[in-house]
């Protein structure tokens, strides 16, 4: 998770249990992880009536075949959401604030989509873009995309349990 990188790497402490319970990896990715898509880019219906509704997350439902959908998980160091984090007790005692600062205004954050169809047996990956470490340093080096031999498999079949019965 997000979380354990970012403790992993020196920018938070705790326990993960104690830094989710204090909402603190939701500083780091505050547009949620996904939603459907339609005819508007954020498509309503990510929760069916009397499915349980969780923050940042934006759809919470069984996937069926010809939905359209985008996954976006993303690591952001956003000024005013840290500074408020700083000055909040529960917040700031997960946050190793000297070197989250170090971060701000020479790294804004990253996110990569993906925009998928559901199939019967899977996705179709509609996005064809660099997603791997290898994929984007070679790209960033100015090299060709896409690689003969990457590692990031298209398409990719979906878990059994995220599907429904066609």
């Amino acid at each position: 998770t997000i979380a354990e990188h970012l403790l992993r790497l020196g920018y938070l402490r705790g326990s993960i249990d104690d830094i989710v319970a204090a909402e603190v990896p939701g500083l780091f990715m505050p547009h949620g992880l996904g939603h459907l898509m339609g005819i508007d880019t954020h498509d309503v219906g990510g929760y069916p009536e009397g499915v349980p509704r969780f923050k940042g997350l934006r759809m919470n439902r069984q996937l069926i075949k010809g939905m359209v959908l985008t996954v976006e998980p993303g690591c952001y160091f956003i000024h005013h959401l840290l500074e408020g984090a700083f000055a909040d007790e529960a917040k700031a005692k997960h946050l190793v604030e000297h070197k989250l600062r170090s971060q701000l205004g020479k790294f804004g954050g990253v996110r990569i989509e993906d925009n998928m169809v559901v199939t019967e047996t899977g996705i179709e990956l509609l996005t064809n873009v660099p997603r791997t470490v290898k994929e984007i340093e070679t790209v960033m080096a100015g090299g060709p995309f896409p690689l003969p031999d990457s590692d990031y498999p298209i398409p990719r079949p979906a878990p059994a349990d995220i599907l429904a019965p066609c």
